[in-house]
């Protein structure tokens, strides 16, 4: 998630700052560490996560306005789904990760569509959910670049985040986008660029293969779609009238404002590997040209 850029007073600033470190001190280990370990063990970490992102999601999607709240009902079926997704891309079965993933949702639209209800949240919630879930996993289990790619990706959302927040809070300047995140400035941006081209260039000189050059422009490209992650969530609490996804994480919010540039990164990320290099996805992420 791009930060916001926009300081509030300066003792505010410092407090959410020092519970946003405090948030990150404690996550960045049990993600890194999932991570490093792979397999079962990362699904683990992202099926915790999912069903987070589900109960979330649907209370931002299907909430009516001035209902005041929402139950969990809503959550099974997207939960659900990407309970299945994960099971099936973690035995090495991406293809039917993802056709499970859309029957649930066929199912879901059949549902609606029968009792006369709004297709649109089932047609945001369940892509939402099951495609990066699919992309992180099927990324992972390449056997001979799929650590580096995903700890490439957190690192480079990380980079995104961090550089953007400082960039925006000390120069400021025009806004980006202020009907849908008022906060965030052009400033920002070119600082999370700056800090995703730069894991590029050590990732690169890391790996000892490939072009820190075109790896640097893979992640300013990836920077963009970072902040249409972000955008998109931005709309979406817009949409639903709230600040937060959720209360879980200190400083940050919820799940979902944590993992909302991750969300398109993991997709973005995949969809390059396919065009270049499917058999190895890791490599067609990481190794240019």
């Amino acid at each position: 998630m791009v930060a916001e850029e926009m300081a509030p007073p300066a003792a505010k600033t410092g407090s959410d700052l020092k519970i946003r470190v405090l948030s990150a001190i404690v996550l960045a280990p049990v993600a890194l560490g999932a991570t490093w370990a792979g397999g079962w063990f990362f699904a683990v970490l992202l099926a915790a996560a999912a069903l987070i992102m589900a109960l979330e999601l649907t209370r931002l999607l299907y909430a009516v306005p001035d209902a005041g709240r929402i139950g969990t009902r809503e959550a099974i079926g997207p939960g659900l789904a990407a309970l299945v997704a994960i099971a099936l891309a973690t035995a090495g079965l991406p293809a039917g990760a993802l056709a499970a993933g859309g029957a649930v949702l066929g199912f879901a639209l059949a549902g609606r569509s029968w009792s006369g209800r709004s297709l649109f949240p089932a047609l945001v919630a369940y892509p939402y959910l099951v495609l990066p879930l699919v992309a992180l996993i099927w990324l992972r289990n390449d056997p001979e670049w799929g650590l580096e790619v995903v700890l490439w990706l957190l690192v480079t959302v990380w980079a995104i985040d961090i550089c953007a927040y400082f960039a925006g809070r000390f120069i400021g300047g025009p806004k980006l986008a202020p009907r849908i995140s008022p906060k965030k400035t052009w400033a920002g941006l070119v600082g999370g660029m700056a800090g995703a081209a730069t894991v590029g260039v050590v990732t690169s000189l890391w790996i000892g293969m490939g072009s820190p050059v075109l790896l640097a422009l893979v992640g300013i490209g990836m920077t963009v779609v970072e902040q249409a992650g972000d955008f998109l969530e931005s709309a979406l609490k817009r949409r639903a009238g709230v600040k937060d996804s959720g209360t879980l994480i200190p400083g940050h919010g919820g799940i979902l404002d944590r993992v909302d540039g991750l969300v398109t990164v993991a997709v973005g990320a995949a969809l390059l590997a396919l065009l270049h290099n499917a058999v190895h996805p890791g490599a067609g992420v990481l190794i240019w040209p």
